[in-house]
């Protein structure tokens, strides 16, 4: 059996922790539950884009920051 690989961290994430923030520290000031940007950080759920702007502005960045899709796909 081979080890599990830990995947990389989100973007949201990593600025969550460059900023110092907790998930419930950011949830609250996004005005989400704590499951929600759980949710984010997996790649689980897509934010709207109203709460991806609410997002990005918490953890002082920017949309395409944090929420890019580096799929390489130029559709």
């Amino acid at each position: 059996m081979t080890p599990r690989q830990s995947p990389t961290p989100s973007p949201v994430r990593e600025r969550r922790t460059l900023v110092r923030l907790t998930q419930a520290e950011l949830a609250s000031r996004v005005n989400v539950s704590r499951q929600t940007i759980i949710a984010i950080e997996q790649g689980d759920y897509a934010p709207s884009v109203y709460l991806a702007l609410r997002i990005a502005r918490a953890l002082e960045g920017t949309v395409e920051q944090l929420f890019t899709d580096d799929t390489g796909d130029d559709r």
